[in-house]
C-alpha cells in the first residue's frame, strides 16, 4: 500500500535549515558551556545567561550560588525560582570538589541521567533504577523503585553526588541512610509534586550534608540537571 507522502518530493536539507537567532560572535567567544557546541546554541545559551544574570545577581560580581540559581531559572523559564533556591553547608564548593575528584553521581531517574552533560568531568552517572531492574526489592518492601535503588546503592553513596529531580521517596531514603552514617558529598534535591516533595526537601536541609534544594512543591528534573551541569562548569573553570 502506498501513502500520499511517497508521491511527494522531500525538500533538501539545506532548504529546511534556518537559524532561530541572530548569531553574535561576542557571545560565542564568551561561551564556555560544554553543552553548547554550535554557534547558534552558544548564542542562545549566552543570551539566556545574560538575561538571567540581570535578574538574579545583586552585587558587582556574581556568587557561585547565583550562578547555579541562574541556570535553574533558565531551565524552568521562571524567574521566581530564584526565590525558592536553598543552599546549605557550602554545597557549591563541596560539589565542585567531588566532581574534580571524579565522584560518582547517583540519580533517581533516567531523565536526570540523560540531561547531565557528558563533557567536562570524569564522573560516572548512575541511575538507581538500574539497581533494582526487576523491582524485586521495591515489591518485597512495598516501597518505590527509586527508594529501593538508592538503598541498594548504599555501599557506594559515601562521598558521591546524589541528584534527585523527581522522587521525594528517594530523597527520604537518602536521609535515612545519612542518619545511619552514610554521607554523600552533596545532595541536589529538587523532587516535585504534592506528596512529600516539600517535606522531603525540608528533611534534606536538616541533614549534616551539603545540599542544594528548592523550597515547596515545585522542582523537577530540569532543576536537578541545571544544578549539576553548572557545578561541572564551575569545576572546569577552577581547573583551568
Amino acid at each position: 500500500m502506498t501513502t500520499e507522502n511517497n508521491n511527494k518530493d522531500i525538500p533538501e536539507l539545506e532548504d529546511l535549515v534556518e537559524m532561530t537567532v541572530n548569531i553574535d560572535q561576542e557571545l560565542i567567544k564568551d561561551c564556555s558551556d560544554s553543552g553548547a557546541r554550535t554557534d547558534e546554541a552558544k548564542t542562545i545559551y549566552m543570551t539566556s545567561r545574560r538575561i538571567a544574570h540581570d535578574l538574579i545577581v545583586k552585587g558587582e560580581k556574581e556568587t557561585p550560588e547565583e550562578r547555579v540559581t541562574q541556570r535553574c531559572v533558565i531551565s524552568t523559564g521562571d524567574p521566581s525560582v530564584a526565590d525558592i533556591m536553598s543552599y546549605t553547608n557550602n554545597p557549591v564548593d563541596a560539589g565542585v570538589e567531588a566532581i574534580k575528584n571524579g565522584a560518582p553521581i547517583f540519580v533517581d531517574i533516567n531523565m536526570v541521567k540523560a540531561g547531565i552533560t557528558k563533557k567536562g568531568h570524569d564522573c560516572e552517572v548512575i541511575c538507581v533504577l538500574d539497581e533494582d531492574q526487576n523491582a524485586e526489592v521495591a515489591k518485597k518492601y512495598g516501597i518505590t523503585r527509586t527508594a529501593a535503588g538508592f538503598l541498594l546503592a548504599r555501599d557506594r553513596l559515601e562521598g558521591s553526588i546524589v541528584a534527585i529531580g523527581n522522587a521525594p521517596s528517594a530523597a527520604l531514603a537518602v536521609c535515612r541512610m545519612i542518619e545511619h552514617g552514610i554521607k554523600p558529598a552533596l545532595i541536589v534535591g529538587t523532587p516535585v509534586g504534592f506528596v512529600n516533595a516539600a517535606e522531603s526537601k525540608e528533611e534534606v536541609r536538616k541533614m549534616d550534608v551539603p545540599s542544594i534544594t528548592c523550597i515547596g512543591t515545585r522542582g523537577g528534573t530540569p532543576m536537578a540537571v541545571a544544578c549539576v551541569n553548572e557545578l561541572v562548569a564551575i569545576a572546569k573553570e577552577r581547573d583551568e
